[in-house]
């Protein structure tokens, strides 16, 4: 029998207990990168909220089926359909094809998750192969009566839904104020219609572009979630998961064209759980590529920092709490982890029997004292709470260093713990990464000059940053700046 799981619905705006629609299986769906470039800390932010909930939902008992997209077409620099596709930006930029941008960076995003101990979704799809379905989930709409034509595309129209915007709980009659002020330029019927099929742009032949019955062009962006999560899961079904930066735009209009397409359908809803983690912050400003300060998991590993410090950063604050970061944070973070990863290290090699324990197969309850028992039922319904990772952390800590509490049940705790929060703290890494941290350290003095180049380049004192690169280089190492504004640095 599963534990009672609690979750914060977005679209009710409350906390619930989940229920599955199945007994059987519990089915999510999450929202993966648009592989146009690599994907910063925010990005992997959503990635670790993602692979905490599905490591909780196992943790209560239920089976799960998990999904995962890869948009490599379709997402548009702008919003409301407007720019160019990101894929071909990033082609442009990087002087390859659209299909190799696509392979790099999702090649480097299951780098970057695998680094922070995520368990991959069971079935990983790419917007790309699903382009027929695509077609013909759209075809369905036209034939429920939801689409209209323009110069440009095929557009949803959201006035036909009367709750169109619920999740974002849209003031739609302020949105409409003053639309269709210029047709010349806007042939949308309703400011909130959106794009399902682009037309490609005349006289201009992209590298992504499909034949369909509306003319050659190329899927929006938010038809390929649509179609791979209801060909992989049906509708409806259980969890929907993304950041809070898709609730107003793509979840909603997700929402907005699952029910047109199951308008004829005893039930509408697609989905009946909305989860979604807050954003992650600089504490000195936004953090974007025109500033030039993304930062990467690769960036925190050119400073000499383990990326499940990472990991365990953003386990201190619920995935619902907005994030601040910075790089004393980040550090501050990467010292409480190390300290904690080598206390349960020494309990581990003090005992003359290390208890061994294999997926999920833990002790019985009666082999814990009780004081262990305690703890553990601690953790786990703080955990069975919307996932309250801050709270199980200081749980895990206290118990690392109660007296009272035998070593045994010290380590059983901290594997039952981390088989969520997915810490690698019980895995005897600590020689491993010691290694790791000593051969990719980078000296004090050498950050500093990087962050004083950065500087100079942001106030285009280029000549500085020129002087700065070169003393770098004198140091032994070589700083080279990559086309996504990041900079790679390599011992020479």
């Amino acid at each position: 029998m599963p534990k009672e799981l609690k979750l914060y619905n977005t679209l009710t705006r409350k906390k619930e207990v989940f229920k599955p629609i199945s007994e059987d299986i519990v089915k999510m769906y999450s929202c993966g990168p648009t592989v146009y470039s690599e994907a910063h800390i925010g990005n992997m932010r959503a990635a670790v909220f993602a692979d905490v909930l599905r490591r909780t939902i196992k943790m209560a008992g239920y089976n799960l089926k998990s999904v995962m997209n890869i948009t490599d077409v379709g997402h548009l620099t702008d919003d409301a359909d407007a720019g160019d596709d990101k894929m071909e930006v990033g082609a442009k930029r990087e002087q390859k094809s659209v299909w190799d941008i696509a392979k790099k960076y999702t090649d480097k995003y299951f780098e970057d998750t695998d680094k922070l101990n995520i368990i991959r979704p069971d079935i990983i799809c790419k917007a790309t192969d699903y382009i027929q379905q695509q077609i013909e989930y759209i075809k369905k709409l036209e034939e429920n009566g939801f689409t209209y034509k323009t110069s440009d595309g095929i557009y949803f129209d959201t006035s036909k839904l009367d709750d169109y915007g619920k999740l974002a709980k849209l003031d739609i009659e302020g949105l409409s104020a003053g639309i269709r002020v210029d047709d010349s330029l806007n042939e949308k019927k309703n400011k909130t219609d959106f794009a399902l099929w682009k037309f490609s742009p005349k006289n201009e032949k992209r590298q992504m572009e499909w034949d369909s019955p509306w003319g050659v062009g190329f899927p929006g962006w938010h038809i390929e979630c649509s179609v791979m999560s209801m060909t992989h899961l049906g509708f409806p079904f259980d969890i929907h998961t993304g950041g809070v930066d898709h609730i107003p735009v793509h979840h909603t209009n997700e929402i907005a064209q699952n029910e047109a397409y199951c308008c004829h359908c005893d039930d509408k809803q697609s989905v009946n759980y909305w989860l979604h983690n807050n954003h992650l912050q600089l504490v000195d400003g936004k953090m974007s590529k025109s500033l030039g300060n993304v930062i990467t998991v690769s960036t925190i590993e050119e400073k000499g920092i383990y990326p499940l410090a990472l990991r365990y950063l953003y386990l201190l604050s619920h995935y619902r709490a907005e994030m601040k970061f910075s790089w004393d944070i980040l550090k501050n973070a990467e010292k409480a982890y190390l300290r904690l990863e080598e206390k349960i290290y020494l309990l581990q090699k003090s005992l003359s029997k290390p208890q061994k324990v294999k997926g999920k197969r833990f002790q019985k309850k009666n082999h814990l004292s009780p004081i262990g028992q305690d703890i553990k039922k601690k953790i786990e319904n703080a955990l069975l709470d919307d996932m309250a990772t801050p709270v199980a952390i200081v749980l895990l800590r206290d118990a690392i260093d109660n007296k009272e509490l035998p070593d045994n049940d010290k380590v059983y705790i901290a594997k039952f713990a981390d088989s969520v929060l997915g810490l690698r703290l019980v895995e005897n890494r600590r020689q491993k990464f010691n290694k790791k941290k000593s051969d990719n350290e980078i000296p004090q003095e050498i950050i500093d000059l990087m962050e004083k180049r950065k500087e100079a380049k942001l106030a285009k004192d280029f000549a500085v940053a020129d002087a700065i690169r070169n003393e770098i280089r004198d140091s032994g190492y070589e700083i080279t700046d990559n086309p996504d504004g990041t900079y790679s640095l390599k011992k020479i």
